[in-house]
């Protein structure tokens, strides 16, 4: 593709180690049933098995395909943001090299959309579980999931599969170093800049799959550094921020409160006591502070 040929779509394919599952993901990619024209960016961390190989080879086989490749691992989102920089298209979709999409109209679908809708920065789609390689009915994003997320809901947690969505790429503009020590929370942090230009709208129907496994990033973390992971996001995010934002700091302290509930009632008090801690940290939310206080006084008693 001549890098002067306007381009509509950017898929941004971040990768490594990935050697089993990247032909896959490319080839869901490079399947997809549109006139629109598609780049596919396939940013490469320095993998130490045969994935550089094979994404050199795709983009030889196939002209929409450019490869970015690290001369060492980062282990960072800079891994994506470089990718996010270098990209063309109006609109932006993110696939891991394990993930794929089962969707053939995904792209035109979710363009679509955008086209007849200016007041979405971002659309969603639902994703299926997949535990390796065993593809489950389970869906990541809950039929319960409002249709329109705003810029205030989307610091309550992140609801949308990675390789579900598409955004505005003019949304990410405000996407700077801070984002690179966020790793491995990737996409969350994308999603609250595109709330900040629009709604983010969201459709149950199914057109990816998210793959769990041991490998993971963040899924295979032990919970409690999920935890501490996602108050690091929260930190941070309020640091970009220049230290206030009333929104984060109500959404902070609803999912901490939440989820301290949730081990509340699995009998899990360490790890209710971990997210109440983070929660009166992060969180300043008066009234949600308040209320985190008198749930620790209930774990702390004896």
């Amino acid at each position: 593709m001549s890098a002067d040929a306007p381009v509509e779509v950017t898929v941004v394919v971040a990768t490594f180690d990935h050697e089993s599952s990247i032909e896959r993901a490319l080839h869901s990619v490079l399947t997809q049933r549109t006139e629109r024209s598609l780049e596919v960016i396939v940013s490469e961390d320095c993998s130490t098995d045969a994935t550089r190989d094979l994404v050199l080879r795709a983009a030889r086989c196939d002209e929409r395909v450019r490869v970015m490749l690290s001369e060492h691992n980062l282990a960072s989102n800079e891994v994506v943001a470089r990718a996010i920089g270098a990209a063309r298209g109006r609109y932006l979709c993110l696939l891991d090299g394990d993930d794929w999409w089962c969707s053939p109209d995904k792209v035109e679908r979710q363009a679509a959309f955008l086209d007849e809708h200016p007041e979405a920065s971002a659309v969603f789609h639902n994703a299926v579980i997949a535990y390796d390689d065993l593809v489950t009915d389970e869906r990541w994003t809950p039929a319960t999931q409002p249709r329109h997320t705003d810029a205030r809901r989307i610091w309550e947690g992140n609801p949308f599969a990675t390789c579900a969505g598409m955004m505005r790429t003019g949304a990410l503009h405000g996407l700077g170093a801070w984002y690179h020590d966020l790793f491995p929370i990737t996409d969350w942090p994308l999603y609250v800049l595109c709330a900040r230009y629009g709604l983010l709208c969201f459709d149950d129907d199914v057109v990816g799959v998210y793959r769990l496994h041991a490998g993971g990033e963040f899924s295979a973390l032990p919970r409690d550094a999920k935890l501490d992971a996602i108050a690091g996001f929260y930190a941070a995010m309020r640091r970009s921020a220049g230290g206030h934002d009333p929104d984060l700091d109500a959404g902070a302290a609803r999912y901490f409160f939440d989820q301290a509930w949730q081990h509340v009632h699995l009998g899990e008090r360490d790890l209710a006591r971990r997210c109440v801690r983070h929660g009166i940290e992060q969180g300043r939310s008066r009234a949600l502070r308040k209320e985190l206080v008198r749930l620790g006084g209930r774990l702390w008693r004896r």
